[in-house]
């Protein structure tokens, strides 16, 4: 209210009695009570200015301040979180694709949804397993690679099989990489899933997080540093002196 009465207050000011419709009751009493704040007294000095009415009325009747206070270019803005940002400068070198290709073979999962996408049918799907054949259709086959796509984004995600060594590293080289700056946990899953899917990625980065943590600690000098001290000698006048 206080905001409304100095912007218009070219108006308002000198103009006569007025009424301020507003949707907070407690304003109609605020401006009589005994026990006020020094904010609230600073505010009505301000308010003695000017002659008006506070009148109640709910905001889903008061329509026409309602419409003003919603003006759709005020409106929060929403966009992907996989698009904010710079323009991605690293991306899956030739040699991690083909090693995620060969660790394929290794995967029962893995080879199973590369059965079914590639050649995606019925009878295909019976043959899946009962907790791969739920999300079946969120799979495909690009150039020997297996892929993935949640149902509400359309990020496309390559398919990491059930390799530990190869996660790690997946990891590490989207963590320790030096056109990522060394990210935190969270900016490291981000940059992460916009690539690369597993089941419980976000525990995996947890882990690397504790095993750098540990990795860094076990690396470090366990010993006391020593420093050693260099002296001249010099000999004038018979006497010895001695300089750092």
């Amino acid at each position: 209210m206080k905001y409304a009465l100095a912007k218009f207050r070219v108006y308002l000011l000198g103009s006569g009695p007025f009424v301020v419709y507003t949707d907070h009751a407690s304003l109609r009493t605020a401006v009589k009570s005994p026990h006020i704040s020094q904010r609230m007294a600073r505010w009505l000095s301000f308010f003695t200015e000017y002659d008006f009415l506070v009148e109640y009325k709910p905001g889903r009747l008061n329509v026409v301040a309602d419409a003003l206070s919603r003006r759709p270019d005020y409106a929060v803005k929403t966009t992907d979180a996989n698009r904010i940002g710079v323009e991605r400068v690293s991306a899956p070198s030739s040699s991690l694709i083909d090693d995620v290709k060969a660790a394929y073979a290794s995967d029962a999962d893995a080879k199973q949804l590369l059965s079914y996408a590639s050649a995606p049918s019925d009878e295909a799907r019976r043959k899946l397993t009962p907790h791969l054949r739920a999300r079946a259709h969120r799979y495909r086959v690009h150039e020997g690679l297996l892929l993935y796509s949640a149902v509400d984004d359309d990020v496309i995600r390559i398919v990491v099989p059930n390799d530990y060594d190869l996660r790690m590293r997946i990891m590490y080289e989207y963590h320790d990489a030096p056109t990522t700056g060394h990210p935190g946990r969270e900016k490291t899953y981000v940059l992460l899933t916009r690539d690369f899917y597993w089941n419980h990625q976000y525990k995996w980065v947890r882990k690397l997080r504790f095993n750098h943590f540990r990795h860094r600690r076990s690396v470090g000098s366990p010993s006391l540093w020593t420093l050693s001290l260099v002296f001249r000698l010099t000999v004038s006048g018979g006497l010895v002196s001695w300089s750092l």
